[in-house]
């Protein structure tokens, strides 16, 4: 018994010790999809925050497989703290829509703090004769199977925002449309080529703004700062719709909880830095750090829960074959 109460300290001693020392070499910061995008910025807007008084943070991305390259990766990776991933709602989604994942999205990662909620917006070309979410919707039924939304891929979560959407506004018959990413998508609706996107807020700002695509209204609970004056699907007539935008980072399971919590605390400060603050309200996107790694575990645990029914209403266009 003396032995292994012996052992049971050295072995606290020695995760504490660690703790302290950390990091022992950089953290790299694993992002599942390219460079540009919402998710890359802030990640590299609190990579360069943290590299000068925490140690050096490398982003790096890895993407392919819906983003579940990168994640397959960072479940593997040492539990140290120093291989972190950008963890998402496109996670908690796959396990609902890929028949076979070689990770768990709850049991192999380690809850670290959410960075951001953003919102998904539902935009037209200008030549689509509909001015309100009311009136697109009366528009659909009028001519069911003559309107298509475009969304960045398959079972991306614009893509079952759509089919949520359709979903509660009554079944509607508009046919969805994936492209390979958000940019082909927003060229083609800037063009007049697809009617209708559903499709994150950053990317389609400027566009909005200079008048090249119409907004009907966004996904999320409460309006977007960066649009005051456009509703939310529930206050333009869908009550309970919501969806958000969101991610933060992770650690692989196993992670010692004094090395989480002092990644909690850095990415905290990183997210509360004024500059970092600024630079992602400008991109359209909210700063919202969870207010303890168990609370970020609890929202991802809820959000797991509530795409399987989504995705199963919306039958098999959303499954990955």
């Amino acid at each position: 018994m003396k032995r292994i109460l012996s052992a049971a300290v050295l072995a606290l001693i020695s995760i504490a010790a660690a703790a302290q020392q950390f990091p022992a070499k950089p953290i790299s910061l694993v992002v599942t999809f390219a460079a540009g995008g919402a998710m890359d910025l802030t990640a590299r807007s609190m990579a360069a925050v943290m590299s000068e008084s925490f140690g050096q943070v490398i982003v790096e991305n890895r993407t392919g497989g819906g983003g579940l390259i990168g994640t397959d990766h960072v479940a593997r990776a040492a539990p140290d703290g120093h291989t972190l991933l950008m963890f998402a709602d496109v996670n908690v989604i796959a396990p609902a829509v890929y028949p076979k994942l070689n990770h768990d999205p709850i049991k192999d990662f380690a809850p670290i703090t959410n960075s951001i909620l953003g919102t998904h917006i539902i935009v037209a070309h200008p030549s689509v004769k509909a001015n309100t979410l009311k009136e697109l919707i009366e528009l659909a039924k009028r001519e069911p199977g003559k309107l298509t939304f475009g969304s960045p891929g398959t079972a991306t979560p614009q893509h079952l925002a759509g089919e949520l959407f359709k979903q509660q506004a009554g079944g509607l018959d508009i046919q969805h449309v994936p492209y390979r990413g958000g940019g082909q998508l927003i060229t083609d609706l800037v063009g007049g080529q697809i009617p209708l996107g559903l499709i994150g807020l950053p990317p389609t700002l400027p566009h909005i703004r200079a008048g090249k695509l119409k907004v009907f209204a966004v996904t999320a609970r409460k309006r977007s700062p960066s649009l005051p004056d456009v509703p939310t699907v529930e206050e333009a007539g869908l009550p309970g719709y919501e969806t958000v935008q969101w991610f933060g980072p992770v650690a692989p399971a196993g992670t010692p909880k004094p090395v989480i919590d002092r990644l909690f605390a850095e990415f905290t400060k990183a997210l509360k830095n004024p500059v970092v603050a600024e630079r992602l309200a400008g991109a359209g996107l909210e700063v919202a750090p969870s207010a303890s790694p168990e609370a970020y575990g609890q929202f991802i645990r809820t959000e797991y829960a509530r795409w399987p029914a989504i995705v199963k209403a919306a039958g098999d266009g959303a499954k990955i074959q």
